[in-house]
């Protein structure tokens, strides 16, 4: 199964345009290798939120403020047309995750619910107790597209916070980034996970094989990091992610060492044992209370994002462990 996943050339070394996973992402992506400004197709009003083709498309716009393409003049990211379309599936995806959970305000009760239910847990739990090689080779790849980019849509957010939030948020960051160290940044750090368990560690090599669970969590990601109407609900998946992160980390170590993997492997885990702990205090004590301190009515948006987190997490989580209960493959087969 490693041998199999390393050999796919699912995308080609650099970043090329993906494989359309239906009518609209295929309609923007033949449109982007020609010149900005030519006509962008509306979206499907029956296109499902959750959906390949609406999540690849969101993706694909995405990307234009990440890296790129290769062969896509960089003036699509600003091209009116198509930050028209992006902006109308927008509407769509936020509208959906919100008709997906409860709500709220109560910022400080989502937290401690947290930490009594770390989202992930399921996927490392199995690994570390009766989970197979080849599925921990297949969760590395799903991850990739979130760890390869993971503390960059949160970066976004660093100009719309003031005072102490955002000098803590930036200390963060300054972890997530190496600091200071190349080596040590947290998407190298995969990048080396990924290389030791015999996969390619390049940037979205596995895109087209990675469903599309994981890129909606992806997606959401960048949706609250371009959006300051959505700062809280950045702070808030930020907030999320640190709390959970230690401990599944933790049972990522144990289920690592139990298939002897490359010790590259077991380094990203067990930093983020260690410093996603810490970081879950800061982001507590200092980025979120001095937030909604200065500006109480984000506990709303804050609530949303924590909560938008979790679902997204848990749907990841159910579709990959439904694979492996029948013995299938949680990866798009189809497209290798």
């Amino acid at each position: 199964m490693v041998e199999t996943l390393a050999a796919t050339g699912a995308v080609s070394r650099g970043t090329r345009l993906p494989t359309p996973r239906g009518m609209l992402s295929a309609d923007v992506i033949t449109l982007l290798p020609a010149e900005p400004g030519s006509p962008v197709p509306p979206p499907p009003p029956d296109l499902d939120p959750f959906g390949e083709d609406f999540q690849l498309t969101l993706h694909t716009c995405y990307e234009l403020h990440y890296q790129g393409f290769r062969g896509v003049d960089p003036e699509w990211e600003w091209d009116s047309g198509l930050l028209g379309l992006r902006r109308q599936l927008e509407r769509r995806f936020e509208d959906a995750l919100r008709a997906e959970v409860p709500g709220g305000h109560n910022v400080t009760a989502e937290l401690d619910r947290l930490l009594t239910a770390p989202a992930d847990g399921g996927i490392a739990r199995r690994l570390r107790d009766e989970g197979t090689w080849w599925q921990a080779c297949e969760y590395f790849v799903q991850r990739s597209i979130y760890h390869l980019k993971e503390a960059d849509p949160v970066a976004w957010v660093i100009p719309r916070l003031r005072g102490r939030a955002k000098a803590a948020l930036v200390a963060v960051e300054f972890d997530e980034f190496g600091g200071g160290d190349g080596d040590r940044i947290h998407a190298r750090l995969y990048a080396d996970l990924l290389r030791g368990a015999g996969l390619i560690p390049d940037y979205l090599h596995y895109l087209d094989i990675v469903p599309a669970p994981m890129l909606t969590l992806v997606d959401m990601m960048s949706l609250f990091g371009l959006h300051r109407s959505l700062r809280g609900a950045l702070v808030g998946h930020f907030a999320a992610v640190e709390i959970s992160s230690s401990p599944a980390s933790q049972l990522m170590v144990d289920a690592l060492r139990r298939f002897s993997a490359h010790p590259d492997c077991v380094r990203f885990y067990a930093e983020h044992v260690t410093a996603d702990a810490v970081h879950e205090q800061i982001v507590r004590r200092d980025v979120l209370a001095d937030l909604l301190t200065a500006e109480p009515e984000l506990a709303e948006s804050v609530v949303f994002g924590i909560q938008a987190t979790e679902l997204l997490e848990n749907r990841c989580t159910e579709a990959m462990l439904r694979c492996w209960q029948t013995g299938d493959s949680s990866l798009r087969t189809e497209a290798r």
